[in-house]
């Protein structure tokens, strides 16, 4: 089987899944699987499953695609939300847009556009870095967004934005009031824009691993050396890849942003990107159809365990271990890939000789 075959094959399996998952969500919300209700809370998280998993994916295109250790990721996400927020709001009371698809997409790209800027302007100078010292910077430079973003303000008089940086007095309508964050949010998310962004970031980092520039990529991350030996521009790509997963990390920000009634910059703190990266290591450093699988079970499992309110937590630390020791034990790597070769030779077979 040919390298472009597998990986289309691969992709295929990926997008599938993503669909499946999305059909069966909406049969449970419109009442037609017989036996099964989705409850409330189950409900509420379907945007947020999608948020997770557009943020694990991204962070992998870093972690796992570029082999750079980022602890920043929240920081991009809270660029996305925020600036998501005030555009939708910015949209509706200049231009009365009452329709909200049209102001959710323009919110999204506005929200990637920052965090992809903000990407760029932590690059530079984080980048040259690598190893512990890479992600001690990139934690740093999270927490100095959350902080920075404490101190902005931003209002909407009569159609007109302003923005101060420590004055609050600022005329008409506070959009976003400092380390108060945004309050009175018009929710216009929806599970089906969070499954249009997860199609949307799998194509562009599937096609993005798939091609010249992520082979250059991984050329960088498995040997540095080599790769600037036959002329591959290692601070280009590298810069590629991480705006590219902030960019993405925004658009999830913003989805996020406009699904909850009121945001703080303390919902962004290192927390949220420690548990992104927990998604990307249990689902597997580089396989994006696990990040997908591990973010969405991690993110409902505590809801689903609520009934056993006093053993949840115990519950999900040990769910956490297994999986970390079943994704790393050897004796379970072997077999799976022994169960792939008999598939792969049985598949030969049949091509060979056929009925």
């Amino acid at each position: 089987m040919s390298r472009a075959k597998k990986n289309f094959i691969n992709n295929l399996i990926t997008y599938g899944m993503v669909v499946v998952a999305f059909l069966i969500c909406q049969l449970a919300l419109s009442g037609s699987i017989d036996g099964f209700k989705m409850s409330r809370s189950l409900k509420g998280q379907l945007v947020p499953i999608c948020v997770y998993i557009v943020m694990a994916v991204s962070l992998n295109l870093t972690v796992g695609i570029s082999g750079e250790l980022s602890l920043g990721h929240a920081g991009f996400m809270s660029v996305g939300a925020f600036s998501g927020i005030i555009m939708s709001t910015w949209l509706a009371a200049r231009f009365n847009m009452n329709n909200e698809v049209v102001r959710l997409i323009i919110s999204l790209f506005t929200g990637g556009i920052f965090a992809g800027i903000a990407g760029v302007l932590i690059g530079i100078p984080v980048l040259r870095l690598r190893g512990d010292y890479l992600a001690i910077v990139t934690l740093a430079f999270g927490e100095i967004i959350r902080n920075v973003l404490n101190c902005l303000y931003f209002s909407i008089d009569e159609g007109r934005l302003h923005m101060s940086f420590l004055d609050p007095m600022l005329p008409g309508k506070m959009i976003y009031n400092g380390p108060a964050g945004a309050t009175g949010v018009d929710k216009i998310s929806t599970f089906g824009m969070g499954f249009a962004l997860i199609l949307f970031t799998l194509f562009v980092v599937l096609n993005l691993i798939n091609s010249r520039s992520g082979r250059a990529i991984m050329a960088i991350r498995d040997a540095r050396v080599a790769a600037e030996s036959v002329g591959i521009n290692v601070p280009k790509y590298k810069m590629m890849a991480f705006v590219i997963s902030a960019a993405l990390a925004g658009m999830a920000g913003a989805l996020y942003g406009l699904n909850i009634s009121s945001v703080t910059a303390a919902k962004f703190k290192f927390d949220t990107s420690i548990l992104v990266l927990v998604f990307v290591v249990l689902g597997g450093i580089g396989n994006i159809r696990g990040s997908v699988i591990a973010a969405a079970l991690l993110t409902v499992l505590p809801e689903v365990l609520r009934a056993f309110s006093d053993y949840r937590m115990l519950v999900y630390a040990i769910v956490l271990i297994v999986v970390m020791l079943a994704s790393n034990s050897p004796f379970i790597a072997t077999r799976i890939a022994t169960l792939k070769s008999k598939i792969i030779r049985k598949n030969q077979t049949k091509e060979g000789n056929p009925a």
